[in-house]
C-alpha cells in the first residue's frame, strides 16, 4: 500500500471526524437512562470507518445503537465503561469492542498524537452478515447476542492482538477505501470487515481459552458446536481419526443419545438464541444452522418444541 495514500486517508477521515454530527436520542427529564448515540453515518451505509487523530479526546458518556470496534492504531487511549470507576487503558495494538446500548466514553490525553480507528456496524447488518463467523465460540456468541436480550448488559471486550500486522493491514485497507468512497465502497468493506472479525474471533479464542478436556466425548460435542451448520459423522471421524461407525457407536454409548439427537438439540438451542436475540428471519436462521430447505427447519422446530418459532417467541399472540 502506498504510504502517501494511507497518510492522506488518515488525515481526511481525521478531519471528517471533527465534522461528524453526533446525534443523540433524547430521554425524558429525570430518566435514569443515559443518552443514546444514533448511527452517525448515512442511513444507506451499513459499515462506517471513523478515525480520531489528536492529543485530547473526551466524549460524552453515552450508549449507542450499533456495534463498534475501536482500535488503538497509534498511542494509547482511555475508555470508560458503564460503571464510571471501570476505566481501562487501550494500548496501541489493542481493541475495545462495544455492544449496542452498552455505556461507553473514550477519554484520554497524550503528548504524542493518538490515532483511533473505529469500525462501526449497523446492528441488523452485523447479525445478518457477520455473526456466523463469531458463533463457533459460545462465550463470544453470547456476548454479541446479549444486548438484544438484555438491553443494558454493559459488557465489553478488550483484546490485545498477537498478529497485529494482519489487523493493522486490514484496518489500513478499510481506511483508504472509506476515505475515497465510491458507489461500491460498502461492498468492498464487507469482506474486509468479515476478515477483521475472523481475526477478532481467533484472538478471542487465544485470549479467553475454554477449559480443555481430554475426554473424546467433550471434544466431539465442542467440534459439533463449532461446525453446527455442516457437521457430519464423516467430518467428526476425519477430525479425530476414527471410522464413522466407531464414532456413531461411541457417541451413543458415552452420551446416551445418537449423533442426530445431539445435533438437533444443539441446532434448536442455537435457533432459539438467534430467534430471541436478533432480527434475523426464520429463513436466514435456518440457513445459518445448515438447513438448505426452511420447511425442514420449521418441521424440526415444531417437533422439538411443539410449536412454530413464532409461537414460541410470542406465545401471547397465539392465545385464544
Amino acid at each position: 500500500m502506498n504510504d502517501n495514500n494511507l497518510d492522506s486517508a488518515l488525515i481526511k477521515l481525521g478531519t471528517d471526524f471533527d465534522a461528524i454530527d453526533w446525534k443523540y436520542l433524547e430521554v425524558p427529564a429525570g430518566s435514569p437512562r443515559e443518552k443514546t448515540q444514533l448511527w452517525p453515518g448515512d442511513l444507506n451505509e451499513e459499515i462506517m470507518i471513523c478515525v480520531y487523530k489528536g492529543h485530547d479526546i473526551h466524549q460524552l458518556f453515552h450508549r449507542q445503537d450499533y456495534f463498534f470496534f475501536n482500535f488503538a492504531y497509534q498511542g494509547n487511549y482511555g475508555a470508560l465503561s458503564y460503571r464510571f470507576d471501570n476505566r481501562i487503558t487501550v494500548h496501541e495494538g489493542e481493541c475495545y469492542i462495544g455492544q449496542p446500548y452498552a455505556g461507553y466514553a473514550p477519554n484520554g490525553q497524550s503528548e504524542n498524537e493518538m490515532i483511533i480507528i473505529g469500525v462501526l456496524i449497523q446492528t441488523d447488518t452485523f447479525f445478518k452478515q457477520f455473526l456466523h463467523v463469531l458463533s463457533a465460540d459460545q462465550k463470544l456468541f453470547q456476548f454479541f447476542l446479549n444486548p438484544q436480550i438484555n438491553e443494558y448488559s454493559d459488557e465489553f471486550i478488550h483484546l490485545k492482538f498477537d498478529d497485529i500486522f494482519s489487523v493493522r493491514h486490514l484496518l489500513e485497507l478499510m481506511v483508504v477505501e472509506y476515505a475515497g468512497k465510491t458507489a461500491n465502497t460498502q461492498e468492498i468493506l464487507k469482506p474486509l470487515t468479515l476478515a477483521l472479525l475472523m481475526q477478532v474471533a481467533r484472538q478471542y479464542k487465544r485470549s479467553y481459552p475454554t477449559a480443555k478436556s481430554d475426554s473424546l466425548a467433550d471434544k466431539i460435542v465442542h467440534y459439533m458446536l463449532e461446525h453446527i451448520d455442516s457437521v457430519t459423522l464423516g467430518s467428526i471421524a476425519k477430525q479425530f481419526s476414527y471410522h464413522p461407525n466407531y464414532i456413531s457407536s461411541f457417541i451413543h454409548k458415552e452420551m446416551g443419545k445418537s449423533f442426530s439427537q445431539i445435533l438437533l438439540e444443539q441446532r434448536m438451542e442455537r435457533a432459539l438464541s438467534l430467534s430471541k436475540g436478533t432480527n434475523l428471519s426464520i429463513e436466514e436462521i435456518a440457513v445459518m444452522l445448515g438447513y438448505s430447505n426452511p420447511s425442514n427447519f420449521y418441521k424440526a422446530f415444531r417437533m422439538y418444541y411443539g410449536c412454530s418459532p413464532r409461537e414460541y417467541i410470542n406465545p401471547c399472540d397465539y392465545k385464544k
